[in-house]
């Protein structure tokens, strides 16, 4: 099931984005690591509801970057220390470079 975020419009979430909110990085990383075998090409990741705005945003991702997803979030969770995830990333990366399709 995808994340929810509560904003109160959409410019709070384009902040959320902008300064590398890692609650949205840890909604991507699980879903692309939850649908790494996924024969789909598109996987809903997170919705955003914009209390103000009456608007609620649905984010997905493209099978075609999860490998791009993964590799700029594996500098994030360094940062932030979580070396448990880290190490799913890693093997993550491996499965899908191992499995590319040529």
């Amino acid at each position: 099931m995808a994340e929810e975020f509560e904003v109160g419009n959409s410019e709070e979430f384009e902040r959320m984005i902008s300064n590398g909110d890692i609650r949205i990085n840890r909604a991507l990383v699980r879903t692309v690591l939850k649908n790494l075998k996924s024969k789909k090409r598109h996987h809903h990741a997170l919705s955003v509801i914009c209390i103000n705005d009456g608007e609620i945003y649905d984010v997905t991702i493209d099978k075609k970057d999860f490998q791009h997803t993964l590799e700029t979030t594996l500098p994030k969770y360094e940062k932030e220390e979580l070396y448990e995830d880290c190490s799913k990333i890693v093997e993550a990366l491996e499965y899908l470079k191992k499995n590319k399709k040529k």
